[in-house]
């Protein structure tokens, strides 16, 4: 029983207590670390394996940076290549008028800013604290690699078809890739095989 003592008197405080809140953290099973990742990409290379919730920096030497990810959801992940053509530090987020239209409850969130309605960049968007843009055949794709103010949903398919990391690995992934950084990201039917 907790409790406080008043002139002496222990005044209890019954069974009163308060639950823990809830984590904020990343699974520790999707922890930035170097693994082995045999690879045929060169050094830079930026692999997503949307199946594994894992994106891999290529190193030299068969090794990899290996960052946990949140993926698309249902109906929204894709697969192919595509270059990084611009890279922005807490980039301000603007949701296309799909996503608004699946879920109007954003609206309330957003502003007019510079390049229409969205939400300006900071801790409390969405997007995180970096953001990679993601081009294709010279075009946008509209998919990003960003970070997340959520880390809990590092692992799970959860977004609109960007790849999200926790803020931390977001800003270091940007400090070590350069425009024109080619992206891999793999049809989600064959995780990659690594080993640790």
């Amino acid at each position: 029983m907790a409790g406080f003592v008043i002139g002496g008197v222990l005044i209890g405080l019954g069974d009163c207590t308060t639950a823990p809140a809830p984590s904020l953290e990343a699974d520790p099973a999707y922890a930035r670390k170097i693994v082995t990742y045999p690879s045929p990409e060169p050094p830079g290379t930026i692999i997503i394996d949307p199946g594994s919730h894992f994106l891999y920096l290529v190193q030299g030497g068969g090794q990899a940076i290996r960052y946990g990810v949140g993926v698309g959801g249902e109906g929204f992940g894709w697969s192919g290549m595509a270059l990084v053509h611009t890279k922005q530090e807490w980039p301000d987020w603007y949701p296309p008028v799909e996503m608004l239209q699946r879920k109007p409850d954003l609206r309330e969130h957003m502003v007019q800013l510079q390049s229409g309605l969205g939400m300006k960049g900071g801790p409390e968007n969405p997007i995180g604290a970096r953001a990679l843009y993601l081009w294709q055949n010279n075009k946008d794709t509209l998919y990003r690699i960003h970070g997340t103010n959520d880390p809990t949903t590092i692992g799970h398919n959860v977004s609109s078809g960007c790849i999200r990391l926790t803020n931390d690995d977001v800003v270091d992934l940007y400090n070590r890739t350069p425009v024109g950084t080619k992206v891999i990201v793999l049809a989600t039917a064959t995780p990659a095989a690594v080993t640790q």
